[in-house]
């Protein structure tokens, strides 16, 4: 008896209950519609502040998905540097950030292009530049193969681990690419929101590659996003709200491809979750706007371009605390010019010193700001 649904004889024709997913369907268009509108409403430094930290939310979260923690400066950075943003002085990115990154602006800005097996092995070259996932070297920028062994997604002590999932056999791979591949560059009747949820389901049961599955499915389920609203600027991260909400994420995948071939409660979870990621862009509004109302109130200020950069970072969500050390190692500039610095800042109300004791003094932004 087939196990997974790819073992199904009438597998890839998925099948959902259209009536019963209308009235949700509708709700998310709408929901989607006025937020575009909203964000197209706002100036254009704001535009571009809003979808520079959608886009490094987003390719920080489905990373995290994975395990996988980047730095969200080197994200920022590596992203504004190719849409053309000037985010302030922030850290070159490493080669593994800017893989990723690649990846996703590939998707989402590029998101009219057809998708081809030759795009999929360089979004995959891209995740891995070195050739290895971790310590393990892994074929990079082509199908896995029969030498992997089989694909298992486990989990569980050594000798008692539980299979999540097996996919489809290596040798199957070229046909099941080519079938989806075939299906996703064909104009149909599916709603675009709709084919981002088959997409999704359908890329990361075929499981092609060694490592990078998971990544490569969100970001092709944002290029049918993109294509749902026929505009490369993104409001909003999937990514983000899965992360939130990874755990659901899993069993519903498990369960789908342990089913059969009716896919309407996986429709149902992804048309939710993408309903809640809109909510969330409220806060990443809060953020541009907040930082909008602090450079227009200190537009006098008298604020040298260091001072700049790390109010920007500490505008921008700065991790852990701020001390004249930090400062003189992100500005590379001596101990005592920092500590000028931020006396300076200080005395114009920007900043104030931490109540916290401890060994090291820290700064933070003044709540009045």
């Amino acid at each position: 008896m087939p196990k997974y649904i790819h073992e199904l004889l009438d597998w890839p024709r998925f099948r959902w209950d259209s009536d019963g997913l209308a009235k949700q369907l509708a709700a998310v268009r709408l929901h989607q519609g006025r937020l575009i509108g909203r964000m197209q409403a706002l100036g254009f430094h704001q535009q571009e502040e809003a979808v520079l930290t959608t886009l490094t939310e987003d390719v920080i979260k489905s990373s995290e998905i994975e395990g996988e923690i980047l730095d969200r400066d080197q994200v920022r950075s590596s992203i504004a540097r190719r849409l053309g943003i000037d985010a302030g002085a922030l850290p070159p990115a490493d080669r593994n950030v800017e893989g990723v990154v690649e990846m996703m602006l590939d998707a989402t800005q590029n998101f009219k292009s057809e998708l081809t097996e030759d795009r999929l092995f360089g979004w995959h070259a891209s995740l891995f530049p070195t050739g290895r996932s971790g310590m393990s070297k892994i074929i990079v920028g082509a199908w896995r193969d029969e030498k992997s062994g089989s694909m298992q997604v486990v989990s569980g002590p050594f000798g008692r681990e539980k299979v999540h999932y097996e996919a489809p056999a290596a040798a199957r791979l070229d046909a099941e690419m080519k079938s989806f591949l075939e299906w996703f560059n064909t104009e149909d009747n599916t709603d675009p929101v709709i084919k981002a949820a088959l997409a999704h389901l359908w890329f990361v049961t075929i499981h092609p590659f060694d490592d990078g599955n998971g990544r490569i499915a969100r970001a092709i389920a944002d290029m049918c996003l993109a294509r749902s609203e026929d505009s490369s600027q993104r409001f909003y991260s999937m990514s983000a709200q899965i992360r939130l909400e990874r755990n659901d994420y899993y069993d519903i995948l498990e369960a789908t491809q342990k089913a059969d071939l009716d896919i309407t409660r996986w429709l149902e979870w992804f048309l939710g979750c993408l309903d809640r990621a809109f909510d969330g862009t409220g806060k990443i509004l809060a953020s541009v706007f907040h930082k909008a109302e602090f450079w227009k109130k200190h537009a006098g200020a008298k604020i040298n371009d260091r001072q700049r950069a790390i109010l920007n970072r500490l505008l921008d969500g700065f991790e852990g605390k701020l001390t004249s050390s930090k400062w003189a190692l992100l500005e590379k500039c001596s101990p005592d010019t920092a500590l000028r610095d931020i006396q300076g800042l200080v005395d114009q109300g920007i900043l104030v010193k931490d109540e916290a004791g401890g060994r090291s003094t820290s700064y933070s932004l003044s709540k009045s700001m």
